[in-house]
């Protein structure tokens, strides 16, 4: 796998970094690829399951616009506006599952940052340096190099041979807490009337319902994150993050973990060396 040899000709002046998937772990990576002198595209899909979403681009999907860690991301129907954002200093976020826009442009690299935990669909395009987030990825086979996303020593590193580890199931604990604090959907059906990310939560209250059934807090923490309402979700689907060290200030700032990932992604794409000729002009 290696870049692209016979780009489209579309005039850019900074390296263009496709990003699959605008969660919270996603966004960390494009707000450190931002202020390193990248330029952004984020690639969502139509109803974006993003529960982080005071720190994730995919909210520009529902709402239009979002800021996070001073870089705005603008949400935009089709590739005709993003040359222009792209001038600006924003992060355009577009609608594309299939990440067509990687065909449609001139792309320097792209980051699968969708952490579906299993391979990425055989169509993704190899003649793009890839680099994949978490487990589901092997370099040299769907793509060019992982970073490890799993807490622990080798949280960010750069794997050029090999896999990430395996899913664990089970979140990083935090006061104790970690299984608990991960919401799921006791059944199907559609979110309704979800609290306000920040808000402080008491064990028992409704956080969010779908249908009629009810989803309460399990201890007292703040709303770290919680899928938008109105969004059809599957039973045992991970819908919401409380969080047990009651920090509201949290709620609205990039993790450690995804500044930690962001920065194996920046070594991976600066080792290259026609992506660091891009870079310095």
């Amino acid at each position: 796998m290696g870049h692209r040899k016979d780009p489209i000709s579309v005039e850019i002046e900074r390296p263009l970094i496709i990003l699959r998937g605008g969660g919270d772990l996603a966004t960390g990576v494009a707000v450190r690829l931002h202020r390193c002198g990248f330029d952004i595209v984020v690639l969502e899909i139509e109803q974006p399951l993003a529960v982080r979403r005071r720190v994730a681009f995919a909210e520009a999907i529902y709402s239009g616009e979002i800021e996070v860690g001073g870089v705005r991301g603008v949400s935009v129907p089709d590739l005709d506006q993003i040359s222009q954002l792209r001038s600006e200093g924003i992060v355009p976020v577009l609608v594309d599952p299939a990440a067509n826009l990687s065909t449609q442009i001139d792309v320097s690299a792209l980051v699968d940052g969708r952490m579906r935990k299993t391979p990425p669909e055989a169509t993704q395009d190899s003649s793009i340096f890839t680099i994949g987030l978490g487990p589901g990825f092997t370099a040299g086979v769907n793509c060019n190099a992982v970073i490890e996303t799993n807490r622990g020593h080798n949280m960010g590193r750069v794997i050029w041979q090999g896999s990430a580890e395996p899913n664990t199931k089970v979140p990083e604990a935090v006061t104790g807490f970690n299984v608990d604090r991960v919401l799921r959907a006791p059944v199907s059906g559609l979110l309704d009337g979800g609290k306000e990310i920040g808000s402080m939560m008491k064990a028992g209250d409704e956080i969010v319902r779908i249908g009629d059934v009810p989803v309460e807090a399990p201890f007292d923490g703040a709303l770290r994150g919680l899928v938008h309402d109105g969004v059809h979700i599957e039973a045992t689907a991970k819908i919401g993050d409380l969080d047990p060290r009651c920090e509201p200030s949290y709620c609205f700032s990039i993790s450690d973990k995804s500044l930690a990932v962001g920065g194996g992604v920046l070594e991976a794409l600066l080792s290259q060396p026609h992506l660091r000729r891009l870079l310095s002009g």
